[in-house]
């Protein structure tokens, strides 16, 4: 087996019938539209790398006392976020690897429980880390925009309000998708929420971007040295823009499957997108991977930290 569980479960469109859906598979069988055989060695893999990255992380944010502030609790709630995904993913195949060898003996109501919860894991993960990468980027917009008075604005009670918040909403969300996830109304709540947050992310990046042009354009203007907060600024910005377009290279195929899912189950180039389904699930395991190594890089402080971290300099 090698797909997550939660995801395998949209794998195949199910509001076309199934001698419609075999038509369309023989109608669109050319050379590409065979799929990839993806082994269960690289999602192992990947999910392992995955989840010590986050791991550090998050260790690292918690051990130094100059990155406890609400941006990086953000920052630590998305790595867990991530985490999630390993998780799911190291769960399930440790789950399947002991099904098929006979190790673990469970009834099939029982088998059915466990893989329900491991769907609720990567749904979790899902609508969490859109609404974390939102909360990060409207934060980081507070920063510089607001930046006299964003320690009254984004208090710490706000903000473990908002990160207990979300982690709620992502709960019940992800048991009602697992719940209906037949239904296309559910998915397209997932879609739409999707699309909402990227172009929320959008509109305050350009923004930010624009005032960070004009700034350094002054500068330029009457030859002064750039202040610490607008470098600073224009820095975070760009982290972000980065781990915008990484979620979105990585996510956006499986939400462009999901839509395809409720706008053409039969057309034959649906169909052929199917087919590719390990792919995009690799896809959004790589998105855990490289968000933690962003996060290294772009930071000074949380650099330095990680490697207090690796070599145990506690």
């Amino acid at each position: 087996m090698s797909t997550l569980a939660p995801l395998r479960l949209l794998r195949e469109p199910w509001n076309a019938s199934e001698g419609n859906q075999s038509n369309a598979t023989v109608g669109a069988s050319g050379g590409w539209c065979q799929g990839l055989d993806i082994p269960n060695e690289l999602f192992l893999a990947l999910g392992l790398v995955s989840l010590v990255e986050n791991l550090l992380v998050v260790a690292a944010i918690l051990k130094n006392r100059n990155l406890h502030s609400p941006t990086y609790y953000f920052i630590c709630c998305l790595a867990v976020s991530d985490m999630l995904v390993s998780i799911s993913n190291l769960a399930e195949m440790l789950f399947m690897l002991l099904l098929e060898h006979g190790v673990l003996v469970m009834r099939p109501s029982i088998v059915r429980h466990m893989d329900s919860i491991i769907d609720m894991l990567i749904c979790s993960s899902v609508v969490s880390s859109l609404s974390f990468l939102g909360v990060i980027a409207v934060d980081r917009y507070i920063t510089i925009f607001y930046a006299l008075r964003y320690h009254s604005i984004m208090t710490l009670q706000r903000a473990v309000v908002t990160m207990a918040s979300i982690w709620l909403a992502s709960t019940v969300s992800s048991t009602i998708l697992i719940t209906y996830y037949r239904s296309n109304t559910i998915l397209l709540c997932l879609i739409s929420f999707f699309l909402f947050m990227l172009v929320l992310m959008l509109v305050l990046y350009i923004h930010m971007f624009a005032l960070a042009r004009h700034h350094l354009h002054s500068i330029s203007s009457q030859q002064k040295p750039p202040t610490t907060h607008r470098g600073g600024s224009l820095k975070g910005a760009v982290t972000l823009t980065i781990l915008l377009g990484v979620f979105f290279i990585c996510w956006g195929p499986f939400f462009f499957h999901l839509i395809l899912i409720v706008t053409c189950p039969t057309n034959p180039f649906c169909t052929c997108f199917f087919s590719y389904f390990n792919l995009f699930l690799i896809l959004i395991i790589c998105n855990s991977v490289i968000d933690p190594l962003i996060y290294a890089f772009r930071s000074q402080e949380l650099r330095r930290t990680l490697r207090e971290v690796v070599t145990c300099s506690w």
